[in-house]
């Protein structure tokens, strides 16, 4: 099982890594292989590789508790702020698909499981029979961890049995500004995790890729706001009309999340919420049901 986003926030591109100081991953395109040295986590995860999982589907997908579960020991040596956002257990592959190294099985992960993580800048963090586990560190904590295992059940050869992910926006921005991430930032500047809030661009097998959504989440609901500047929706599918010039209401508060020159403003009333610009202030509505296409 894997948490992923469809659309824009689902394309692949591989970048590369190199060492910081103080345990910090930052990227440069002369970095080769999955795998670097450097020091290890100063705690790094001392339970067991051998994990059993729990297989979750339907309403539990993005349950982070079930997810945490179903990536076994991947998902207990993450160390996010928030949430686990993503992770599983690997499918099978053929013989011949696995690798004859650790390192190997490492990048069998990248190649068959295609994630939406960074595919290199990994270090060995803990070694234990037949499994290795490698984490993607940032700032010395662990946000991304994939364990490898020998010649398992379906499996030939080394590869990945379990692996996991916070967060992008725990990502490093190096990585996350090559991707279609929309990452905003809250009053004080931290980077707000695209489970509470994100936008992307319309899809365009829809046809609307002049339009912009940008999604909510306050824990309890979540809510779609867009941008529609070409009118690519019938105005009969929202609660008012986007504009994109008006006057920011008397009542409206500024909720000090950013994106770039871009600022959130919000009222009592959330059929819309307005966005500030250099070019002024934009209304954007909620549409009344879930928008879809064929």
């Amino acid at each position: 099982m894997r948490k992923s986003l469809g659309g824009a926030l689902a394309a692949v591109l591989a970048v590369t890594a190199t060492v910081a100081g103080c345990g910090e991953t930052a990227y440069d395109d002369a970095a080769r292989g999955p795998v670097i040295g450097g020091t290890p986590p100063a705690k790094p995860y001392d339970g067991p590789l051998d994990v059993p999982v729990e297989e979750v589907s339907g309403d539990d997908e993005d349950d982070p508790r079930q997810i945490r579960d179903a990536s076994g020991a991947a998902g207990r040596a993450l160390e996010c702020d928030g949430e686990v956002y993503g992770g599983g257990n690997s499918d099978p592959w053929s013989k011949g698909d696995g690798g004859s190294t650790p390192e190997e099985g490492l990048q069998v992960y990248f190649d068959i499981e295609q994630p939406d993580v960074p595919r290199s800048g990994y270090r060995v963090e803990r070694t234990e029979g037949e499994r290795v586990l490698y984490s993607f560190d940032v700032k010395g904590e662990t946000k991304v961890a994939v364990v490898v295992a020998k010649d398992r059940p379906d499996r030939p050869g080394w590869g990945p049995e379990t692996s996991a992910s916070c967060d992008p926006a725990e990502l490093p921005a190096s990585y996350t500004d090559s991707r279609d991430y929309e990452i905003w930032t809250d009053a004080q500047g931290r980077r707000v995790p695209i489970t509470r809030m994100t936008g992307y661009a319309g899809a365009e097998h829809c046809d609307w890729q002049s339009a912009h959504f940008l999604s909510l989440n306050d824990g309890r609901e979540e809510q779609t706001y867009v941008r529609d500047p070409e009118g690519v929706f019938s105005p009969e599918e929202f609660t008012t009309r986007y504009d994109g010039d008006v006057t920011l209401p008397r009542d409206a508060r500024d909720t000090g999340f950013r994106l770039g020159e871009r600022a959130l403003f919000r009222t009592p009333d959330t059929s819309r919420v307005y966005i500030r610009t250099p070019n002024g202030v934009e209304l954007w509505p909620a549409p009344k049901r879930r928008l879809g296409c064929a």
